[in-house]
């Protein structure tokens, strides 16, 4: 069964709307009003100003252009097409060629015309402002995306919780059942969570940071860290003390994945389990070295992931 979103409904509303606004107006050519209102409806607040902005520029360019052309060359195919090959250069250059199709069908309502007038220019004129205006006044509504938001970063931290508790497993029992499925799944909440908070930062004209948006570029630059460990745990078959020691403390971490918890408390326990096994005996044959080593190389890659949470502001807006 076919689902009708909101934005379908707004085209839908709006079209019907701008057209029902030129008829009362009595201009002619009014559907065009409705086709302009369509162009003109967008994802986002923003994205619908810009296109608004460069269908309605186009526009009055395309009847200048047509006013020139038409009555200097005649109202012929030679014109038009001399018309368009000076005009499309012109839009482009100004960055408004999202207009190039509605300016164009401006352009044909002169040449069907055949004249330039006061009341033909008014007429048009009239037909850009309905559907341009029809359109921005459906897109002052947006619906709200937080929740979406809050459902994905939950989801994340939970997966995050996960990850680090089957790290901890491993590292205990130097084996595990765990099927990794929570890394895939992460790679793409993360993928979603950032691309609905871009689309909320283009919601609000006058906004250009998004806290969920520096909270999903937050945990992908960790996230890089947990895949670059990946490789590394699957090489610890064999346990040591160093191992469970590291175990316990990533057991702590899993407790704390929260975006509003700071991370200078594990921060400093990670620096004092760090002199801590720097204390110990030195390894007693070759494979408990290169074990110890990996450990090494792991705790210092925790290392990064907790600074990487430390430069987070989960208040920033």
């Amino acid at each position: 069964m076919f689902k009708i979103g909101y934005r379908t409904l707004k085209t839908a509303f709006g079209a019907s709307l701008a057209i029902a606004l030129a008829q009362l107006f009595g201009l002619e050519f009014y559907a065009s009003a409705g086709i302009i209102t369509i162009l003109c409806i967008q994802k986002t607040r923003r994205q619908s100003l810009l296109i608004s902005w460069q269908r309605f520029l186009s526009c009055f360019i395309g009847i200048i252009y047509g006013t020139l052309f038409f009555e200097l060359i005649g109202y012929n195919p030679v014109a038009v097409a001399l018309l368009l090959l000076a005009f499309i250069p012109t839009v482009v250059s100004l960055k408004a060629q999202e207009g190039i199709a509605t300016s164009s069908v401006i352009i044909l309502h002169l040449y069907i015309l055949g004249e330039v007038s006061l009341p033909i220019i008014v007429n048009e004129v009239g037909i850009i402002v309905i559907g341009v205006g029809v359109a921005l006044l459906m897109n002052v509504y947006m619906p709200s995306v937080e929740k979406d938001l809050i459902k994905i970063q939950m989801n994340i931290e939970k997966n995050f919780k996960e990850i680090f508790w089957q790290f901890a497993i491993y590292l205990k029992a130097g084996d595990s059942s765990w099927g990794g499925s929570e890394i895939t799944e992460t790679a793409q909440l993360l993928s979603e969570g950032k691309g609905i908070a871009l689309q909320n930062i283009e919601n609000h004209l006058l906004r250009y940071e998004d806290k969920y948006y520096h909270y999903f570029k937050m945990r992908e630059k960790q996230f890089e860290i947990i895949e670059r460990v990946m490789p590394l745990i699957s090489t610890l078959d064999e346990t040591v003390i160093q191992g469970e020691k590291i175990a316990a403390f990533l057991e702590e971490i899993s407790r704390g994945v929260v975006p509003e918890k700071s991370p200078i408390d594990f921060l400093q326990k990670l620096s004092e389990l760090q002199n801590e096994l720097k204390e110990m005996e030195l390894p007693k044959n070759r494979q408990e070295f290169e074990i110890r080593s990996a450990l090494f190389s792991f705790i210092k890659e925790i290392e990064q992931y907790l600074i990487i949470k430390k430069h987070f502001r989960p208040e920033k807006a």
